[in-house]
């Protein structure tokens, strides 16, 4: 299989329970919730996403043709340093392209391996950490994991709609744009009300790292 990576780059994890951890990105081109074109944001499923992920223009981006390639462009990003190795594999939608080759591929690498997906395709077996971020109007079919990330407010996606689902750790993030100091406020006052639910923060966005 190859994969089309929009980008590739080092960082550092901005959001959630593994916010400031260094990390190398991996963004796979391609979503299923959203074409990634503005004329199509109004039709999409998700209409809120802030990210680029058409084409593979960005830094590092490119067809990989294969598991092992891709795997070696990981860890050359990461560069010197053989401990504490971590890279997220990110969208658009991962899980279209991620696959068990790839997963392999990179553990032998020496990398612990995460995910950011919307939840609505089951990912191959051997993901360290399983990040799902679902979005109101999909089915939501990974419902277990490692940290639950619910971009808040969504009026067709609750968090009392997602009582049933097991997770380590559960956040809202508010949602960015014109209303996200209004957003915060009310994520702030709901988390307060229901101590299940933290507050993630876009902290890479703060600081002015990609």
């Amino acid at each position: 299989m190859s994969y089309a990576v929009k980008e590739l780059f080092k960082t550092l994890q901005g959001e959630g329970a593994q916010a400031g951890r260094v990390a190398v990105f991996c963004r796979f081109a391609g979503c299923n919730l959203w074409s990634g074109r503005e004329e199509d944001r109004h039709d999409a499923i998700c209409k809120f996403c802030d990210t680029d992920f058409v084409g593979m223009d960005g830094t590092g981006g490119g067809r990989f043709h294969d598991a092992g390639i891709l795997a070696k462009a990981i860890a050359k990003t990461w560069g010197d340093g053989a401990t504490n190795r971590y890279v997220v594999f990110t969208g658009g939608e991962p899980l279209l392209q991620l696959d068990t080759a790839l997963v392999d591929a990179v553990h032998l690498e020496g990398f612990e391996i995460a995910i950011e997906t919307n939840g609505t395709v089951e990912p191959p077996s051997g993901i360290d950490w399983v990040c799902v971020s679902p979005k109101g109007g999909a089915p939501l079919k990974l419902r277990s994991g490692s940290e639950l990330k619910l971009v808040y407010p969504q009026p067709a996606l609750l968090p009392d709609d997602l009582t049933d689902v097991q997770f380590d750790h559960y956040f809202l993030q508010p949602m960015d744009g014109p209303d996200r100091i209004k957003n915060t406020e009310a994520v702030t006052a709901f988390c307060l009300q229901n101590p299940r639910w933290r507050l993630s923060l876009q902290t890479h966005k703060m600081i002015g790292i990609p």
